[in-house]
């Protein structure tokens, strides 16, 4: 089970609802593992290992098909990468090639249980990266020295992957990079992508570099997204005339193994454009608007020149997709409402508790029973706010006030890793860092008879302990990331 306080949610309020719930997120959660895909992309042989399946292809991949190695041609075989979840690509890697592999580096988050055997790693923090991530950023930069074409590369990129893979330019700090990271992350609550033009040009490893330096090894990028999945929601919008690998090779910010689209203009922009020069640190300041030439990163002309191949292994919507089942399975008429929520986690948590009152109250747009559910990854910005929580537990703190009272919706959101948000909790019998919370319409009422301020604590954006004394917190097995899965019920 990845949810490891299931009767402790379930003993309480709207139990049938809360039960359901837990039973919706558990299939979510274990739907969202990336081995056995990685395990469909590799067969091997003896020597022979075949690597290749069009389910993992982005369309239009002009190196479309199976290749067929023969392993004795290779000096080495290395495993390298950074992310929430990687141990389960790697372990795959691991069990189909043997005592073939070499052995490699990855960089995972602090918590995840161990579980490889022939490939080092090293644990590092997310959202804001520490001195783990450079040590294990410096371990796969020593890996490279040396390759030659006789060596195999598998690099993995995961959700997480830019905050963990870690290596500022020798100007930078570590603790200037967590600073800017609070700065444009937390306190001003951007996305990853506009957080991603800055530090996609102070590192040393990031935007498409880890492939410049293992150059000119034989390499596989396999990276944490479906290759003909999940993108299709923007790339049709935004970017409708590329086939997908045009979309991952020409738009690319954040999978550092393929070629970066940004550059040094786009950080300087997001600077300006969000006030962000009186706090960012002066280092980082410097190599933006010097903008030195020989500091660019990878782009698309460079990398197609390496010889490489990349591979969608990560489920992206098959956790939503599992959630999704198993709540039709339940008796839920069930809708997908988005499978890109990307917004403010407090407003979208009003707009869906507003959507299930009008259910409730007037079985409109449909009709108890009802499931709906979203993905994405929601956004909170605390300003200089210390409280400890996370973005799906601001979401469903927030929903517990405007469903107050209702005897019927249930409201549940997790981070598919186990771990929302920077961690902190220091409760009795708490864990340091919740997956995120189910509420109802007695989570509010029993927060009145408790005496827990639920607007004050969401005014601090300190989701996290009052989620956990209502006894609304998750505590969620860590390993596998994909998008979070949100989902509201509301029962017959």
């Amino acid at each position: 089970m990845r949810i490891l306080n299931g009767e402790q949610v379930t003993s309480h309020g709207n139990i049938d609802g809360r039960r359901d719930m837990v039973e919706i997120l558990e299939a979510g959660l274990q739907a969202a593992d990336p081995y056995n895909n990685t395990r469909a992309l590799l067969k091997r042989d003896g020597n022979i290992l075949k690597i290749g399946n069009p389910r993992f292809e982005a369309e239009g991949d002009p190196k479309s098909g199976i290749d067929t190695l023969d392993l004795n041609n290779y000096d080495h075989i290395y495993v390298v990468g950074a992310g929430k979840g990687i141990q389960r690509v790697v372990k795959a890697i691991e069990d189909e090639l043997g005592q073939w592999l070499t052995g490699g580096e990855v960089i995972c988050k602090h918590g995840d249980e161990p579980i490889l055997e022939r490939v080092g790693f090293t644990y590092g923090a997310h959202p804001t990266p520490d001195e783990g991530c450079v040590a294990g950023a410096k371990k796969i930069l020593k890996l490279s020295e040396g390759t030659t074409e006789r060596d195999l590369v598998f690099t993995i990129i995961c959700n997480g992957g830019s905050a963990l893979l870690t290596l500022p330019v020798e100007s930078i700090s570590i603790e200037d990079v967590r600073k800017i990271t609070w700065l444009v992350q937390i306190v001003k609550g951007l996305h990853t992508s506009e957080l991603n033009y800055i530090r996609n040009h102070i590192d040393r490893l990031k935007a498409g570099r880890i492939t410049r330096a293992f150059h000119p090894a034989k390499m596989y990028h396999l990276i944490g997204a479906a290759a003909n999945g999940g993108t299709d929601v923007f790339r049709r919008a935004q970017f409708r005339d590329l086939t997908n690998y045009e979309y991952f090779m020409r738009t690319n910010r954040w999978l550092h193994n393929l070629p970066d689209a940004s550059n040094f203009e786009d950080a300087q922009r997001v600077i300006e454009m969000h006030g962000l020069k009186e706090e960012c640190p002066k280092s980082i300041l410097d190599v933006l608007y010097r903008a030195d030439p020989g500091m660019g990163t990878v782009k698309y002309d460079e990398y197609i020149k390496t010889n490489s191949r990349f591979f969608g292994v990560m489920p992206d919507d098959e956790g939503m997709k599992a959630a999704r089942d198993k709540a039709i399975e339940l008796g839920y008429e069930t809708h997908v409402l988005t499978r890109m929520l990307i917004t403010e986690a407090k407003h979208a948590a009003q707009m869906t508790a507003s959507i299930a009152l009008n259910i409730d109250n007037r079985n409109e747009p449909f009709a108890p029973p009802v499931a709906l559910v979203t993905s994405g990854e929601l956004l909170v910005a605390v300003g200089d706010a210390k409280g400890v929580g996370g973005r799906n537990q601001e979401f469903c703190l927030s929903a517990a006030m405007r469903i107050k009272g209702s005897e019927k919706v249930v409201i549940g959101s997790v981070d598919s890793d186990g771990t929302d948000g920077p961690g902190g909790l220091e409760l009795e019998d708490a864990p340091e860092c919740l997956g995120g919370a189910i509420v109802d319409g007695f989570t509010a009422l029993e927060a009145d008879e408790k005496g827990v301020d639920l607007f004050e604590y969401l005014k601090e954006h300190a989701s996290s302990e009052p989620l956990w004394k209502l006894d609304c917190g998750l505590n969620i097995g860590h390993g596998i990331s994909t998008n979070d899965i949100t989902v509201t019920l509301i029962r017959g």
